[in-house]
């Protein structure tokens, strides 16, 4: 009991206790104490967050229309959330949503009514907004036909177009009040209608989120959850296996993850794999010369990179669309480990003493050991990778200055073809462009077939757009698959999730109404 009591007296010294009348940290309940080995949180705008971090805490704040049961990445099983039933036409082109009557916003901000979906769709679907913009490309017009009916008009039919709505990236709903009156400030101050509100962030330290006891599906089991930052992984371990914190992400390494067991753990190891990709900066010579990319190839071994990973942990890419996603295709082959072939291709190129080049790189666990595998295997074929190794925040934004001639990049999305294909490969994505996202290779030879794809209601011609896009971008390098790395945490014997954890979109586990923690 003691172990239980100095983290609340902490608290209290702190000034953490929430005041009189808001969603506090009751006594009489525990509070769930996270580490997801975030240095900080950049946002918790949902229609901004978009790294790892971010979404897992901002995940717990806001709802969708509908929303993967807790445990669930199986887009087959969405759910009812916010919008209690809903009616789509015969060509799929208009979407009508019922909301819940009396679900409050958090911090008094009154009850959620048609209004603010249809301001937080136009905001998530508004690229000065949003970083989802693109998801919402194809809506021609969103309505409130009263106070709780939503009426979504698609310029084209779109069979996917639930899974855009769901708790996932765009489709969270905020407060139009709040967003309204907060601007900007939006990501500091945010007020959505989840079972846990916004309570306190300070930086480099901790965010606190505390139990929304007004919440539709009932009372939270903890009185909030403290996500304390513990980047160190061994400092992170420590914490843990000291009783300081209940839930920690660990390490997706094989190694690491038979040694927990080893030590007694609860490891839990689900879905989705984040897809890691080598992007191979077309606008950074000589990476625009395809001999060159297909020299760099050529030089990668992604099957010793997979031996490092585990088979526990990561399943070999063979496309740039993940395993497991409807549209995935291999039909256009691999590409084949050959550090001779690697050497001739430079020669051809004009580079028969090699070349260097330069890579930012993220200092986190589950980025720099692959690049420095990365780096030995191009080293051995003349390639030199100088690699820059910075925080994640700073790997993110100067990737996103066109600093990097390769970007390792993992993610996770919705799980269809034109999630992965319209964020990375599209050009009208392409980093420095108006509504850029994440290509980061300047890709562009796929255009045709992914717009084509995106509007096109025959589902075997969409498959099949979808398989030409990936054949095109193969032959075209613009990027080398690597690996799908699954989710690896670890949950102290004193957590109950509540639920089956099989698989969680935003990366993190769940924490909802049903979670509870026992005091030691």
């Amino acid at each position: 009991m003691r172990k239980r009591l100095l983290p609340a007296l902490t608290l209290m010294a702190l000034g953490l206790c929430a005041a009189p009348g808001s969603a506090a940290f009751a006594a009489e309940r525990p509070v769930l104490r996270v580490s997801s080995g975030a240095a900080d949180n950049a946002t918790f705008d949902p229609h901004r967050a978009t790294s790892t971090h971010d979404k897992g805490v901002v995940s717990q704040m806001f709802n969708g229309l509908v929303r993967f049961p807790p445990g669930s990445a199986d887009p087959n099983k969405l759910e009812a959330d916010l919008a209690e039933r809903w009616e789509v036409s015969d060509d799929s082109k208009v979407w009508t949503f019922h909301l819940r009557k009396g679900v409050p916003f958090h911090h008094d901000y009154g009850e959620m009514k048609a209004e603010d979906v249809v301001y937080s769709l136009e905001r998530a679907g508004d690229p000065k907004r949003s970083s989802f913009a693109s998801t919402f490309g194809e809506v021609e017009k969103i309505e409130a036909v009263d106070e709780y009916t939503v009426r979504v008009t698609l310029k084209h039919p779109d069979a996917a177009f639930l899974g855009r709505v769901s708790d996932y990236h765009g489709g969270n709903i905020v407060s139009k009040k709040a967003a309204e009156e907060t601007g900007t400030n939006f990501g500091t101050r945010p007020v959505g209608t989840g079972p846990f509100a916004f309570g306190e962030h300070v930086t480099q330290q901790y965010v606190r989120l505390n139990a929304n006891d007004q919440y539709f599906r009932g009372e939270p089991k903890v009185a909030g959850i403290m996500y304390r930052m513990i980047p160190s992984d061994s400092a992170r371990e420590l914490a843990f296996t000291s009783g300081e914190v209940d839930i920690i992400q660990g390490k997706r390494e094989q190694r690491w993850v038979q040694n927990a067991r080893k030590r007694g753990h609860n490891v839990d190891i689900f879905e989705p794999a984040e897809f890691r990709i080598l992007h191979l900066n077309r606008n950074i010579a000589p990476l625009d010369d395809i001999k060159v990319r297909q020299a760099i190839a050529a030089a990668v071994d992604v099957d010793q990179i997979l031996k490092y990973v585990g088979a526990d942990v990561g399943s070999k890419g063979c496309s740039i669309i993940p395993d497991g996603y409807l549209g995935h295709d291999c039909s256009a082959g691999t590409y084949e480990h050959d550090v001779a072939k690697a050497k001739s291709l430079l020669a051809e190129a004009g580079h028969a003493n090699g070349i260097a080049i330069k890579s930012i790189v993220s200092n986190i666990s589950a980025q720099l050991p692959i690049m420095e595998i990365v780096q030995a295997q191009l080293a051995a074929a003349d390639i030199k990778l100088d690699m820059e190794v910075v925080d994640h925040a700073t790997y993110q934004a100067r990737s996103r200055q066109d600093q990097s001639a390769i970007v390792f990049y993992g993610a996770a999305r919705f799980p269809n073809a034109d999630a992965y294909l319209s964020e990375f490969f599209d050009s009208a994505v392409a980093i420095g462009s108006p509504t850029a996202m994440s290509n980061f290779s300047h890709c562009s030879v796929a255009d045709k077939s992914i717009r084509a794809a995106r509007i096109e209601p025959d589902a075997q011609k969409q498959l099949e757009l979808w398989k030409d896009a990936q054949r095109k971008i193969h032959e075209d390098v613009c990027s080398l698959p690597l690996f799908g790395l699954k989710q690896v945490w670890v949950h102290g014997p004193n957590v109950d999730y509540g639920y089956q954890l099989e698989g969680a979109l935003n990366l993190a586990p769940p924490v909802t109404e049903t979670t509870s923690v026992k005091t030691k």
